[in-house]
């Protein structure tokens, strides 16, 4: 039964093999876009001076680093290291929850649903677009020179970074909710309060939850890089450890950050996977 058009087409490339060849131009601007590809490609890698003898180099002295830090120890600050991993806790829980709460209301002045004027939304939205461009160790650079060394400045970063991106994201939520729930709240004579807290926000809290929640687990590896610019926590135990050459102990923070991410990550999915 499915012999008959491949026979067909095999017939057809013998006699008309004029309608299965590309055309010259074509042909052309492909191998032209290959070609630019591929020497943009070794322009950057002989920009950045990545030659194959600093490369075994570098691979040599990773395996000199790694045998260093075998085995893992904490030496005499474990409970110092876990005191700093709970700090980078609270500094990733206080700056995800403060950045939703801010966001909440930015959201939902962001939808087009809600507010429905064209040059109120459009320049709302480039306002978020514009700070979502900063990433969260600039704001850590900067905080730490406005307030000062310590885990409020890294608290402060990790809010302001995020508060654009879940205005944006629930903004969009709101967006796709359904018109019904609206509607029926309308019908029995709410006003726009209650429309948005009895018609939209029961629809799109599921969604705003598991954003945080996906947001709070990333912000906890954020924070551990930001302890490293001066934002305190963990990260900056590891800074320090780095810079002193003791790396059995540098080890023993960097397993202790995977663990607790790990842990992190299994419970929010968890809870997302049920709230969604």
């Amino acid at each position: 039964m499915t012999a008959a058009p491949h026979a067909d087409i095999a017939r057809l490339r013998r006699t008309h093999p004029q309608l299965f060849s590309r055309p010259l131009s074509e042909k052309l601007r492909d191998w032209a876009l290959w070609l630019g590809f591929f020497a943009l490609l070794g322009f950057g890698l002989w920009w950045i001076d990545a030659s194959p003898m600093r490369l075994i180099a570098g691979l040599n002295k990773l395996g000199l680093l790694v045998t260093l830090m075998i085995p893992p120890w904490p030496g005499d600050g474990f409970w110092e290291y876990c005191q700093a991993m709970l700090e980078t806790l609270a500094m990733a829980f206080l700056g995800t929850l403060i950045a939703a709460i801010v966001a909440l209301p930015l959201g939902f002045l962001g939808a087009k649903n809600i507010v429905p004027n064209w040059l109120f939304h459009f320049s709302l939205r480039r306002f978020f677009d514009a700070f979502r461009g900063i990433d969260g160790l600039v704001w850590a650079l900067i905080f730490v020179s406005a307030v000062g060394l310590g885990p409020f400045a890294g608290v402060l970063a990790i809010a302001v970074g995020d508060v654009m991106i879940f205005s944006k994201l629930f903004a969009e939520a709101i967006e796709n909710t359904d018109r019904k729930p609206v509607e029926g709240v309308r019908a029995s004579g709410g006003g726009d309060v209650h429309v948005m807290r009895l018609g939209v926000l029961p629809q799109v809290f599921p969604v705003m939850m598991s954003h945080v929640l996906y947001f709070f687990e990333s912000n906890v590896r954020s924070a551990t890089i930001l302890g490293i610019v001066g934002a305190g926590g963990i990260g900056l135990q590891l800074s320090d450890r780095i810079r002193i050459n003791n790396w059995q102990e540098a080890a023993f923070i960097i397993l202790m950050i995977l663990v607790t991410v790990s842990v992190i990550d299994a419970v929010s999915r968890r809870i997302r996977a049920k709230l969604t």
